[in-house]
């Protein structure tokens, strides 16, 4: 081969020097000189002895950041590239797959007008496969271990299987594991593949929650966990909706649009609450479901529309969230709750502002009318709290309430009287945020403790085999008395 000047990347596949390409070995064998980002690969023993070896692997001592790293052997190798000097750069398997160092120096010689030229290779992925015995079209997710151990949550379907490469150490295996088990239970069925591809190949099939006991793990070792059943991802649940609203579909879900799904949204919203209540996991977990039900289905709708897809809803969540907690996402430094919530108000502030949403409501703005009474009514005093209109110690709130109950009985026009409760409403409502309980929650438990009491009177009653009318509030107040005593 003529001498390129430039650089030429190159791989040297995932094992073995029998699985470099016969270009890359013609290539290798006129050298005098072959840089790599590490030696710690098995085809390194089979380089012909004449080839002076410099390796970058003293580089992975220096710094504690992998990008440091790869940033300081790009360097490297573009300044010996801008000098004149012919550069030939190995890394292990292929120079596009799982290798960050490749995209990185080609982008920055461009920006130098360095020529580079890139032999292909045999990647880990190709041994991988075959000693799963798996083809990975068309539902196989490829994620690398750091992007996983640096996540909260498994960035993938779990209904679809995923092969996670670099599982380096038995550390990078535990925080992997503890990513993964945030949706796979322990005992969930995976592979460890370690050397595919080489003589030292092994595959071990384990439960989740032993893969940083392996002693096996090294540089060549990769964890192919097994989907779990169909019909848990969001996408597929996408799907399910997209085919009720298809012209295949069901007629029922074709005729909807927003407005017709209105009360469907509200009657949900109101079922999950009264799960909640409930305080039973099974019962909370679908109604969950039935509320997402209705959430994608008017997206679905918005996307026939031309409105906007999932896609967008998602986005504009996430980046609302990202924003409204610089000090979670950023490097603000925010003490406390209270402090958090005022710096909130004052990013919403902003945004009013560049959407040109400035309004004589201000802060209040963002209440829907539509909400009940009382939640609307603490979310307009948690608002105004946090903008500092709200009194500095909870002795005021409990005069206040005291002055409405005063307004009341001093009152003798019927309309007075009415908004002077209105006032004692919203007074006791400001008393119960002061003491951080959620006033439409209260009043639901309370509503929900009357019936249970009150069905425990019915039921004395019915035992009695008489009514209601027959006793007196008295002896129904005894009644009562019992209920309580019960703790019901």
């Amino acid at each position: 081969m003529e001498i390129f000047k430039g650089i030429t990347i190159i791989g040297l596949g995932p094992g073995n020097i029998d699985l470099i390409t016969k270009q890359t070995w013609e290539w290798i064998n006129q050298l005098d000189v072959i840089y790599l980002r590490t030696a710690q690969h098995p085809a390194v023993a089979g380089f012909p002895k004449r080839i002076k070896i410099i390796s970058f692997d003293e580089y992975y001592q220096q710094f504690t950041e992998f990008e440091k790293v790869y940033e300081k052997i790009v360097n490297s190798i573009i300044e010996l590239a801008s000098a004149g000097t012919p550069v030939t750069y190995a890394v292990p398997g292929h120079p596009f797959v799982a290798e960050m160092t490749s995209p990185l120096m080609l982008k920055k010689a461009k920006e130098r007008n360095i020529p580079v030229r890139v032999f292909e290779a045999v990647s880990f992925l190709e041994p991988t496969f075959t000693a799963l015995a798996v083809d990975p079209f068309s539902s196989i997710t490829l994620m690398d271990a750091f992007d996983v151990a640096d996540a909260n949550f498994p960035q993938f379907p779990p209904s679809r299987p995923v092969l996670i490469s670099q599982i380096y150490s038995r550390m990078i295996a535990a925080e992997v594991k503890l990513t993964l088990l945030e949706v796979y239970h322990d005992e969930h069925p995976v592979k460890l593949i370690h050397a595919a591809g080489t003589k030292q190949q092994l595959i071990e099939s384990i439960p989740l929650y032993e893969i940083d006991r392996s002693k096996n793990i090294g540089i060549l070792t990769s964890l192919y966990v097994e989907p779990i059943e169909k019909g848990t991802s969001f996408e597929e649940f996408q799907e399910i909706i997209a085919h009720l609203r298809a012209p295949d579909g069901c007629p029922w879900d074709r005729e909807q649009d927003h407005k017709s799904l209105r009360p469907h949204l509200l009657s949900e919203t109101y079922e999950l609450l009264s799960a909640l209540d409930d305080e039973n996991p099974g019962h909370l977990k679908e109604e969950l479901g039935d509320l997402l039900l209705q959430i994608v289905l008017h997206a679905q709708i918005a996307a026939e529309e031309g409105d906007f897809i999932m896609a967008d809803v998602i986005k504009g969540i996430s980046d609302k969230l990202i924003r409204r907690h610089p000090h979670v996402f950023a490097q603000l430094q925010v003490d406390g709750v209270e402090n958090v919530l005022t710096n909130w108000e004052k990013i919403k502030e902003t945004e009013r502002s560049e959407n040109g949403k400035k309004d004589n409501n201000g802060v209040l703005s963002g209440v829907p009318n539509e909400y009940p009474a009382l939640a609307q009514s603490q979310e307009i005093q948690n608002r105004a709290a946090r903008v500092g209109f709200d009194w500095d110690q909870v002795e005021p709130v409990i005069q206040k309430i005291h002055e409405e109950i005063n307004e009341i009985a001093d009152s003798t026009d019927r309309e007075d009287q009415l908004k002077e409760l209105g006032d004692l409403l919203f007074a006791i409502v400001n008393l119960i945020r002061w003491y951080d309980g959620d006033a439409e929650s209260i009043l639901r438990e309370t509503n929900l403790k009357f019936r249970r009491r009150f069905n425990f009177i019915e039921q004395e009653v019915k035992k009695l085999n008489k009514s209601m009318k027959d006793f007196s509030l008295a002896e129904l107040d005894d009644f009562w008395d019992q209920v309580k005593g019960l703790g019901l």
